[in-house]
């Protein structure tokens, strides 16, 4: 009889181990084949904001879901009879139409990781952050620049103290490339130093609000997909 329970013992383990071994298969498969991506990419950004995001929305989730509209993975509100789309939703669609991923809310969020990176990697000096994030012109003028500060002996002084605002402002598909727009308004303590220290530019016991409009671009044809920043202008 003991033998006859240490063999249905045996059996039963080796179901549990073998249960297990696909558990974990299942879990380390997530990844997609992003493992060495980094958390400098914009895709680590973006895989945070969407665990964020889904949270957020699994919490708040709405007991009348037959009344939202799905676009890719992004929920809108339906339209009442008299309403009319605007042409930044239907830029949006577009886009989404092409990027079933995209996702305006999640977008916004990792949108705002990436601003705070890349200013605190700007600021330090240090090009090899920025390089995942930005497009090759763009990466060009941030290296250019950096050059330029530190031939000059100058360091600069760059806090965020806070994003007041982050919204989309403007999308488009041009070709197979979508581009999104942000406009950040932030809080931000500016300060350049030249080599003995004295204050050349800002000043760094003051914050100030600045309006910057940073767009984000994405060949939907391609596999990897990472956003890169394209293109920033700030309001004077």
């Amino acid at each position: 009889m003991s033998d006859g329970f240490q063999f249905f013992d045996i059996i039963l383990f080796a179901m549990i181990a073998v249960f297990l071994v696909l558990r974990l298969r299942n879990v380390l498969g997530r990844r997609g084949g992003h493992e060495d991506s980094g958390d400098n990419s914009f895709l680590s950004m973006f895989d945070r904001a969407q665990d964020k995001a889904a949270k957020e929305r699994g919490a708040g989730a709405s007991k009348d879901k037959e009344n939202v509209v799905h676009l890719g993975n992004a929920a809108v509100p339906p339209l009442d009879d008299d309403e009319e789309l605007t042409p930044l939703a239907i830029s949006l669609m577009a886009i989404a139409e092409k990027d079933r991923a995209f996702n305006p809310d999640e977008f916004v969020s990792g949108a705002r990781i990436a601003f705070e990176l890349v200013l605190g990697a700007y600021a330090s000096g240090d090009a090899d952050a920025l390089r995942p994030l930005l497009s090759d012109e763009v990466f060009a003028n941030f290296e250019r620049s950096i050059r330029q500060r530190e031939e000059a002996g100058q360091t600069m002084e760059e806090t965020l103290i806070g994003i007041r605002k982050a919204e989309i402002i403007e999308g488009s598909m041009e070709g197979t490339t979508a581009n999104v727009t942000v406009k950040f308004v932030s809080d931000q303590v500016h300060a350049l130093y030249d080599g003995s220290g004295k204050t050349v530019e800002g000043n760094a016991n003051k914050v100030i609000n600045v309006t910057d409009f940073w767009t984000f671009s994405r060949d939907t044809k391609s596999r990897d997909p990472n956003w890169m920043l394209s293109a920033t202008r700030s309001m004077d």
